[in-house]
């Protein structure tokens, strides 16, 4: 087999890729915390009645910069994102970045003070770091990898999803993997849509108080990933609204216009959260306040699974249900 674009698109394919090389791994676990046989966001370890949240994250966007962000913003938001879906508060990062031969020193910079102002914005700290260049042509530009820590009392699982719970999307999807698609292609769109890269712990630790079951980012793959990984592992069915899925019509239109669909493309900016009936409400509320969920909308609920049969997740249309599936190859590449 050879490594395809597709194997690293967040969806079908990258999950059957990392199962196959996890076989090769024998200690996957620290006893007592999540490993990577839980494929959640991050791993823990336990520590003093808590746990010590921990993940990494390689960054190969292209371009480098992008409407609403670039390279630099991408790396922090997205581990922090990672580290804040556990229901952590991120507290410092790492970061390591491969240099291609010829980089301009005035990009370089561009980068650091987009890190420098989203860390400030996040409240968390670049504790350690290192530097490689490498010939011209070993690689495109700049390739940005980090790793963050997080600590917690509770950690919030994917697989925690309850028959009941309510799905809570914090506003509208698909506008990262349009607006860099707009930008690589030179597709005209006339829009001045934006991608919705942010660092969402801030908006996100009100909200770990209630009831919150589960939570995901919905990065490479879309809320179609998401949400099929969130039914499998709690094994429940989830069915949305099409009607309630907010979708911003530049996103819609441009998905008409490619063929493309708004459930698979890229976010970098958004939480898809399983909330007990209850509070649901009281989550949405929080999220509302805050600039980065003002379109945060209830637009679904868990399931029982019927005997014998798979977990799934449906979106009921005009026209009745339909299935909604993980992609299975690459819709935007190199977009995270």
């Amino acid at each position: 087999m050879k490594i395809t674009l597709s194997h690293g698109a967040g969806g079908a394919q990258t999950q059957k890729l990392i199962g196959e090389f996890l076989k090769l791994i024998k200690n996957r676990q620290v006893e007592g915390g999540i490993g990577l046989d839980d494929l959640d966001d991050c791993g823990t370890i336990p520590y003093q009645g808590g746990q010590i949240v921990f993940t990494t994250d390689g960054h190969t966007v292209d371009p480098l910069f992008f409407p609403g962000g670039d390279i630099g913003r991408l790396s922090v938001a997205g581990t922090v994102n990672d580290l804040t879906m556990m229901g952590s508060k991120a507290v410092a990062l790492s970061l390591a970045l491969v240099i291609e031969e010829g980089l301009e020193a005035e990009i370089l910079e561009r980068v650091f003070q987009s890190i420098n102002s989203t860390c400030q914005e996040a409240g968390v700290a670049i504790i350690a770091g290192d530097t490689k260049v490498v010939e011209r042509g070993a690689v495109d530009k700049l390739i940005i990898t980090t790793a963050g820590v997080g600590l917690t009392e509770r950690v919030v699982r994917d697989n925690g999803v309850q028959p009941g719970d309510k799905i809570i999307i914090s506003g509208d999807i698909g506008n990262h993997g349009v607006a860099l698609l707009s930008q690589r292609e030179g597709y005209d769109f006339q829009t001045t849509l934006e991608s919705d890269v942010a660092p969402l712990n801030k908006m996100l630790e009100p909200v770990w108080q209630l009831r919150v079951h589960a939570a995901k980012d919905p990065t490479r793959g879309g809320i179609a990933m998401v949400l099929n990984e969130m039914a499998e592992k709690s094994g429940v069915n989830i069915i949305l609204a099409e009607e309630k899925i907010p979708l911003h019509p530049e996103v819609k239109g441009a998905c008409e216009m490619l063929g493309l669909d708004p459930f698979t493309l890229a976010n970098e900016g958004k939480v898809v959260m399983a909330v007990h009936p209850e509070d649901a409400e009281e989550v949405l509320k929080i999220l509302q306040q805050h600039p980065y969920g003002k379109k945060a909308v209830i637009c679904g609920e868990a399931l029982v699974v019927e005997e014998k049969k798979s977990p799934k997740v449906l979106v009921q249309t005009d026209f009745g249900k339909r299935v909604v599936r993980p992609p299975l190859g690459e819709i935007v590449p190199r977009i995270c």
